[in-house]
């Protein structure tokens, strides 16, 4: 087992790892609108959803990965009126990529944010 940190995501804000790596697999832990300073992005849920993304690239770039990677995503809303505008951000980040995804409204997420998503990812063992 691997445990994977980067600068270039926010840093745990908890008693957890960014990411783990286990032979071919990787497991991000849920991604918040943060940056990698631990910034909290305010605004819309679409700006929100651009910065998970971007922390979620960070973490699996340290793993040896990429969204091409990505088996499976979870996708928490505060709000599931903004599915709509999170689908769209998700699905241009994704391109032709396809992983599965299931998407729930929860009643609060961390800092109060509108988005968190958390991924696995697959990679090659030789990578």
């Amino acid at each position: 087992m691997k445990f994977i940190s980067t600068e270039n995501a926010p840093a745990a804000i908890g008693p957890y790892s960014q990411g783990v790596r286990v032979g071919n697999l990787v497991f991000l832990s849920g991604q918040i609108p943060l940056t990698a300073e631990g910034v909290l992005v305010e605004g819309d849920v679409r700006a929100q959803t651009e910065q998970v993304l971007q922390n979620i690239r960070a973490v699996l770039r340290a793993a040896g990965a990429s969204l091409s990677h990505v088996v499976k995503c979870t996708v928490f809303l505060a709000d599931m009126n903004d599915f709509t505008v999170v689908n769209e951000v998700y699905g241009q980040a994704f391109g032709s990529h396809r992983p599965a995804r299931s998407t729930v409204q929860v009643a609060r997420l961390p800092r109060d944010v509108r988005v968190e998503i958390e991924v696995i990812a697959a990679v090659d063992e030789r990578e």
